[in-house]
C-alpha cells in the first residue's frame, strides 16, 4: 500500500465532509422554518341529503330517531408557546353522529420536521419545563400537522377516553420536543 498524498487527503476529506452536509440538511430540513403551510378545514359536514340517514354511534337509538345535535365543543384551550413560538386555540368538538374531532382554530406556529399533533396526560408547564414533557407519560399521536397555519381537523378514535388526557401538543417527533402546547378544559 502507497502512502496517501495531501492531494487524496484532502478529496477524501471533501466527500467526507459532502456527505454530513447533505445528510444534517435532509434531517434539520432547515428550509422548512421559511416554508409556511397554510390549511382552511371547515368543521366536518353535519347535516346529511334529505331522505339518507348516517349510522348511529349509538346502536341502542330506535331506528326513526333524529341523530343528536352536533356540532358542540365538549373541551376547549389556548396554545402557549414551547421551542417555538405558538399561538391559536384547540377544541374537541363532538359532531351530530356522535364522532370527536380534535380543531386546531387560527394556530400560527413554525414550520419544522416531522411536526405531530399529540393528545397528552402531561401538564402544561410555561418555559424550557415543558418543552419535552408531553412523552413522559400516556399520550397518542392522532396525525402529522396538517399545516402551521390555519384551522385544520383530526379526528380521534371512536375508543379513545377523553378523560384520560388534558393537553395537545404540536410535538416535533424528530428533535422530542414540543413546539408549543394548550391545557384543555372541558366545556
Amino acid at each position: 500500500m502507497g502512502r496517501v498524498t495531501k492531494k487524496q487527503w484532502w478529496a477524501g476529506a471533501a466527500v467526507v465532509t459532502a456527505v454530513v452536509v447533505v445528510a444534517g440538511l435532509v434531517w434539520f430540513k432547515p428550509w422548512a422554518l421559511w416554508v409556511d403551510e397554510t390549511v382552511n378545514e371547515a368543521l366536518p359536514p353535519v347535516a346529511t341529503p334529505t331522505g339518507t340517514r348516517t349510522g348511529s354511534a349509538n346502536p341502542s337509538s330506535s331506528p326513526g330517531a333524529a341523530p343528536p345535535a352536533g356540532p358542540a365543543t365538549v373541551a376547549r384551550g389556548s396554545f402557549i408557546s414551547h421551542e417555538h413560538m405558538t399561538t391559536g386555540t384547540v377544541r374537541i368538538v363532538r359532531l351530530a353522529d356522535g364522532t370527536h374531532t380534535l380543531r386546531l382554530e387560527g394556530l400560527d406556529t413554525s414550520n419544522g420536521p416531522d411536526l405531530r399533533v399529540w393528545l397528552s396526560d402531561a401538564p402544561v408547564k410555561e418555559g424550557k419545563a415543558g418543552w419535552g414533557v408531553f412523552d413522559d407519560g400516556k399520550y397518542v399521536n392522532l396525525a402529522k400537522l396538517k399545516g402551521n397555519k390555519g384551522d385544520q381537523n383530526y379526528p380521534l378514535p371512536a375508543d379513545l377516553d377523553l378523560s384520560a388526557y388534558t393537553s395537545v401538543s404540536i410535538w416535533c417527533d424528530r428533535f422530542d420536543v414540543s413546539f408549543g402546547a394548550a391545557e384543555i378544559v372541558r366545556a
